[in-house]
């Protein structure tokens, strides 16, 4: 009797298993079955303007993804602050550019947004060149966490969608992080879509490590160029910076970063130079 229980059991497990996916899928499309809301519209023509700039067949995909990611992330205010939908709208078209002609798998692993008004302190411990330890209050405009949460300041995230063009966008930073930590914790390295054949490991790992060779020089030489100095922290900061500047300057990381920006968009699926 306990065996045919345990087999009962099992079947029922492996049943739950399979029909996860089929259920993931058919709770999408029953959120897109509802047309994209008039108000959401028009807060994408007010504070995102780099949707205009993208082809219309990505500003279509784009509002798709939105109502997906609305629907099955939460949104928590700290500090006070009362999430609005204007807020959750901004920071999920910022999150999902990363996403587009890509799976939305790729944030299933995303559980929480925590949203603070502003800039927040935390609080780290350092170690000085004699190894002693300090702890020092940092303020951060955003935060990512391998347990599938990002932190962000509602104001620089305000800020980095309305400036389209500076390669300085605090959402499109952080979720960056969160693919990176998707096998664990970030280092430059996120895993490729499933089925991808043009990417190739130890292409990325060069290139990547190049590019990043060269902003620790112009660091160095106290040089700015096209890339923020933050990503001269660590191959995963870089990545990151990166990917700021590849949505928002993609014809100028196309032109002084060649090799970089096939990566970035091999890895991404889209073509930022070319949108107008």
């Amino acid at each position: 009797m306990a065996f045919y229980f345990l087999c009962a059991a099992a079947l029922g497990l492996i049943l739950v298993l399979l029909g996860q996916p089929w259920l993931h899928a058919y709770r999408q499309r029953r959120v897109l079955m509802h047309p994209f809301p008039a108000y959401w519209r028009k807060v994408l023509q007010r504070r995102v303007p780099l949707l205009r700039r993208m082809p219309a067949d990505l500003q279509l995909q784009l509002k798709k993804r939105i109502q997906i990611f609305i629907a099955e992330k939460t949104f928590i205010g700290c500090a006070g602050l009362d999430v609005t939908e204007e807020m959750r709208v901004v920071i999920a078209a910022q999150a999902c550019l990363l996403v587009l002609n890509r799976s939305m798998q790729h944030y299933d692993h995303v559980r929480q947004i925590l949203v603070y008004p502003g800039a927040f302190m935390v609080q780290r411990t350092v170690t000085d060149g004699i190894g002693v330890q300090q702890d020092q209050r940092h303020a951060l405009s955003g935060e990512s966490w391998s347990q599938g949460q990002v932190i962000l300041s509602w104001q620089d995230a305000l800020d980095g969608a309305a400036v389209v063009n500076d390669g300085r966008n605090v959402v499109l930073h952080e979720f960056a992080h969160q693919l990176d930590q998707e096998s664990g914790a970030a280092q430059g390295a996120p895993l490729p879509a499933a089925g991808d054949t043009q990417y190739n490991s130890q292409r990325w790992k060069e290139v990547l490590s190049q590019a990043y060779g060269h902003l620790l020089d112009q660091v160095q030489r106290g040089e700015q160029g096209l890339l923020n100095h933050y990503g001269a922290q660590s191959p995963a900061e870089f990545f990151a910076v990166a990917t700021e500047a590849f949505f928002e300057l993609g014809a100028e990381m196309a032109e002084h970063y060649p090799a970089l920006y096939q990566e970035l968009s091999g890895y991404y699926k889209v073509d930022p130079a070319s949108w107008n």
